[in-house]
């Protein structure tokens, strides 16, 4: 069962937010005077008000501003890794309702490289955080572990000083360098030719070879965008210490 944090947050807000309303403008509760009104309504004002506060400013900070997401499974691998705990800004793409999703301001568009989170199109109570390769126009052709968008191959170095068992390569796309894994460099799945459609984002995982991204899923449409991942703040898989060189590091 999917819990949907959003909607409980908003009603949780609203309704603390009406018993705030109604108190000022109707029972006027004398939180001095035990006499002024009934025990019940007292203690629903007094939870109200401490809480009312606290609600709106976590709705405000979550669905506008930063908020934390947790990495379920390793295919942005070696960028992200299972069990990271990531800040996505949420006004990167524009400013969204909470619940519904309307966008409400433009702030900006997602640019070749970011590693962004989107609610899956076949079921959108479902995250998904990848990065960004192809731009609404766009050709992307990816053969052999590379790209090419639109006619221009993108950049890629094997590294050599990598301390991971399997291949790990630099790929800079439009000045986003950052690694890609690639478990065999003699095998490449679902390579292809993918002409992105206006308004939609090409995306993949940075764990090549076992990413289920746009070559799957096809093309994200921009309405199912919820932000930019920014910033890793914890690191932590049941059972095994906390990873505190991973604190605080900028997602590349």
């Amino acid at each position: 069962m999917i819990i949907n944090l959003a909607l409980i947050l908003t009603v949780l807000t609203a309704l603390t937010g009406v018993i705030v309303a109604l108190d000022k403008l109707v029972w006027k509760t004398d939180m001095e005077d035990p006499r002024q009104a009934p025990g019940g309504q007292r203690v629903l004002v007094e939870y109200a008000r401490s809480f009312f506060p606290v609600l709106l400013f976590v709705l405000v900070i979550r669905s506008f501003v930063f908020e934390p997401f947790r990495i379920p499974s390793g295919s942005m691998m070696p960028t992200l890794l299972e069990g990271d705990f990531i800040f996505v800004k949420k006004y990167a793409y524009g400013l969204r309702l909470p619940v519904t999703e309307t966008k409400v301001i433009e702030t900006g568009s997602p640019k070749r490289g970011d590693v962004m989170v989107f609610r899956l199109p076949s079921d959108p109570s479902i995250n998904y955080i990848k990065r960004v390769i192809g731009l609404p126009g766009d050709t992307v052709v990816y053969e052999r572990h590379r790209l090419t968008i639109n006619g221009q191959p993108v950049d890629l170095q094997r590294d050599e000083d990598s301390a991971w068992n399997v291949p790990l390569f630099v790929e800079d796309l439009d000045g986003r360098v950052h690694d890609i894994l690639v478990t065999n460099p003699d095998f490449s799945t679902r390579d292809n030719t993918y002409r992105v459609p206006d308004g939609h984002f090409f995306v993949m995982g940075d764990n090549r070879d076992r990413s289920k991204d746009s070559r799957f899923i096809g093309a994200i449409p921009e309405e199912f965008l919820v932000g930019e991942a920014v910033r890793i703040w914890m690191h932590f898989v049941p059972w095994n210490m906390p990873d505190w060189g991973r604190v605080g590091a900028k997602i590349q």
